[in-house]
């Protein structure tokens, strides 16, 4: 009877689980759905079957804006800013973990209260700036700043002093190994799940990025895909553009899925792969 109830419950959950993920999979389904059928069809009815309206929504997205050039610049600016943002928030949050020093835990306190302070309060200041140094319609902006992340850090800074042990780096400076040696060659490794972890939050950020973009370039050739994707909007048939937008945002969805497709297997490994072995 033990065995009949523990294989009911075990069922149970699995039905569970599977009705989760198909309810997570159903936003993607709809969007795949509706950018296969016209703006009339979107507007007056629903459904999950595919339409027919996919060629004329292709015609009409390419008619309006040039969707691999707007890729191509998300892609500019995505990709530096997220390893600007791994790589510094990483050595960052190793060096307030592990290093002892005059004013750490001041700014760790600063660090949270950045956290809590919205971006936006800083974007009119923040363009006046970028104005001066005459960054405006670059994509230097838009890089840049990725450097300082400061939820990053605090995260990286928890996983350094949940998962490191300063053992390994005592270990390392006895057989001679310079600082930046320890950081990449040990710390690294044991850093790659949180690391990962972050940065597909980061890259997803970077990708998604509409106002600083739309605020700061100017010239449609470089405008990122986002901010391209928006122009639809403007139009004026807005009813008819409903299938071309679906069609675009579904596209924008795939560098997504790829950069996690890579990323998740770093999550699931162990922490210490490559760190310590028997």
């Amino acid at each position: 009877m033990a065995g009949i109830g523990y294989k009911i419950k075990k069922g149970i959950l699995y039905i569970a689980l599977i009705g989760l993920a198909l309810a997570c999979l159903l936003p993607f389904w709809l969007m795949i759905v509706n950018s296969t059928r016209s703006g009339v069809e979107i507007t007056h009815s629903f459904s999950f079957i595919p339409g027919s309206s996919l060629k004329d929504n292709w015609d009409q997205l390419f008619g309006y804006i040039n969707l691999f050039r707007g890729l191509l610049n998300s892609l500019k600016v995505a990709i530096p800013a997220t390893l600007c943002t791994a790589y510094f928030s990483a050595i960052t949050g190793f060096a307030m973990a592990m290093y002892k020093f005059k004013g750490n835990n001041l700014l760790f306190k600063v660090i949270i209260i950045f956290m809590m302070i919205p971006a936006q309060l800083s974007l009119i200041g923040f363009y006046n700036l970028c104005q001066k140094l005459h960054l405006v319609d670059t994509y230097i902006p838009l890089i840049v700043p990725a450097i300082a992340s400061p939820g990053i850090v605090f995260f990286l800074r928890q996983y350094v002093q949940a998962t490191l042990h300063k053992t390994l780096l005592e270990a390392a400076r006895i057989d001679g190994a310079s600082e930046f040696m320890i950081f990449h060659k040990i710390v690294l490794p044991i850093m790659a799940p949180g690391i990962a972890t972050m940065s597909i939050g980061a890259f997803i950020g970077n990708w998604n990025a509409y106002l600083v973009p739309l605020i700061l370039l100017n010239s449609p050739k470089k405008m990122t895909l986002p901010v391209m994707i928006s122009t639809l909007n403007a139009a004026t048939d807005l009813q008819k553009n409903q299938g071309a937008i679906y069609l675009g945002v579904a596209i924008s969805v795939i560098p997504i899925l790829i950069v996690f497709a890579f990323c998740s297997k770093y999550i699931i490994s162990s922490i210490t792969s490559g760190s310590v072995k028997e």
